[in-house]
């Protein structure tokens, strides 16, 4: 899901991005603008910033915040390791936030040096997490050739105009309007002056650009057909909602990992064979290596999802190699991993085999890695019953699929029991 593209852009043109992200949120309520809002940890902001900066042929990301936010825009372009990307001042309203972010490669005002001027400046909204480079793509493509291009959705509800009494005045035909989306793309020149010369009723009520290049302009813009995940986050519904899309996506794949001795290897089989009926399983029957090349492919690849199967009392030591290649991947700075460490025990007793030390050294360690972004999380499962070996396997991928799809930070360090 998050692999950068490669290759020249769209028509051979040059790229930039205006992202406008100085909104109030007070749709959303709660005195958090919508844009930093956390969603699995990380700003949502930073969602949308991630998604232009990982397509190769966008020079330049500019972000636009209101000035009391600069310095938390900034905050977040440096921890989440944010590269391509300038931070400028917003103004009062959408348009002359727009306007100022253009201004970047045209004027002195807002920023030390000038920007490259892109031949296409694509503007999207700060919070549409979800735009795939697909659909960019395609809108740069038009606005090359038409001067001016947007992606649309169908309306989900018919609109309706009221009278000065309150009362039904005429509704619009649904099938032939559409609901104006995120991103649109433009000529620069063609943008730039559509700014220059709107008025000032314009830049404090106008919201919509595709309007400013077709009234003072003469661009009559291409419309591109956008994809379902094209929403904007406008009520707290919808971080909700944001956050099941980010989890799910998460939530593909997995990495099984067994360092188990002869008698045990049994499990080590049935276990990614139970939880292939739910994700695409990649299994691992030896013990880690940091020089392990599969694995380190697997990690690069983008999975944020790791079970370790071991039989011995506590493997933090083979799980803390684990730990230390991720970090350096850096996968874990812009996604949470899930790490589970799964102990099989096949001791004659009913008593369990690890001790408190064991569960209290646990939990210490799911503490120190939940800093690196790594929610680590313990599974015990005992296998002296060769009867109901099988059952105590699916109860045991049942618990890791839930694990990895609810990704809880309150439950790290837990020893749950299969």
């Amino acid at each position: 899901m998050e692999p950068g593209s490669r290759g020249a852009a769209p028509g051979g043109v040059s790229v930039s991005a205006v992202l406008p992200a100085g909104g109030s949120g007070e749709r959303l309520g709660g005195a958090t603008p919508k844009q930093f809002c956390a969603v699995q940890g990380r700003p949502l902001v930073s969602y949308a910033v991630r998604a232009m900066e990982r397509i190769s042929w966008i020079s330049d990301v500019i972000v636009v915040v209101s000035p009391e936010n600069t310095e938390t825009m900034k905050t977040i372009i440096e921890k989440y390791g944010h590269k391509k990307v300038t931070v400028v001042k917003g103004g009062i309203t959408r348009h002359r936030s727009i306007f100022n972010g253009l201004k970047v490669f045209a004027e002195n005002e807002f920023s030390s040096h000038l920007l490259q001027k892109p031949e296409v400046v694509i503007i999207h909204d700060a919070v549409r997490p979800f735009v795939e480079e697909d659909i960019v793509a395609k809108v740069v493509m038009a606005a090359k050739e038409h001067g001016a291009a947007g992606a649309i959705r169908p309306l989900v509800s018919t609109v309706i105009a009221s009278a000065a009494d309150g009362c039904l005045d005429h509704s619009l035909e649904r099938a032939r309007y559409r609901a104006s989306e995120m991103p649109q793309a433009f000529l620069f020149d063609t943008i730039y002056e559509a700014y220059q010369q709107c008025t000032d009723y314009d830049l404090d009520y106008g919201t919509e650009c595709l309007h400013l290049v077709l009234k003072y302009c003469k661009t009559n813009a291409k419309l591109v057909e956008g994809t379902t995940d094209l929403w904007k986050v406008t009520y707290k519904r919808d971080l909700y909602a944001a956050e099941s899309i980010i989890k799910d996506n998460l939530s593909q794949q997995v990495c099984v990992i067994t360092n188990v001795k002869e008698t045990l290897t049994q499990v080590g089989f049935l276990l990614p064979e139970s939880l292939k009926s739910q994700i695409k399983v990649e299994a691992i029957s030896r013990s880690l290596s940091k020089n392990d090349s599969h694995l380190q492919n697997i990690i690069s690849g983008q999975c944020y999802n790791f079970v370790c199967v071991n039989d011995k009392r506590c493997a933090i030591q083979e799980i803390q190699e684990l730990v230390d290649m991720l970090e350096k991947s850096n996968i874990p700075l812009l996604y949470p991993v899930v790490l589970i460490s799964v102990h099989l025990d096949i001791s004659e007793n009913n008593s369990f085999s690890v001790g408190m030390e064991d569960l209290t050294m646990i939990k210490k360690f799911a503490r120190e890695t939940k800093k690196k972004n790594i929610l680590v999380y313990g599974l015990f499962i005992q296998c002296k019953d060769s009867l109901l070996l099988q059952e105590t396997v699916n109860s045991a991928a049942s618990l890791i699929m839930a694990l990895i799809k609810d990704r809880n930070p309150e439950l790290i360090g837990q020893l749950l029991v299969a």
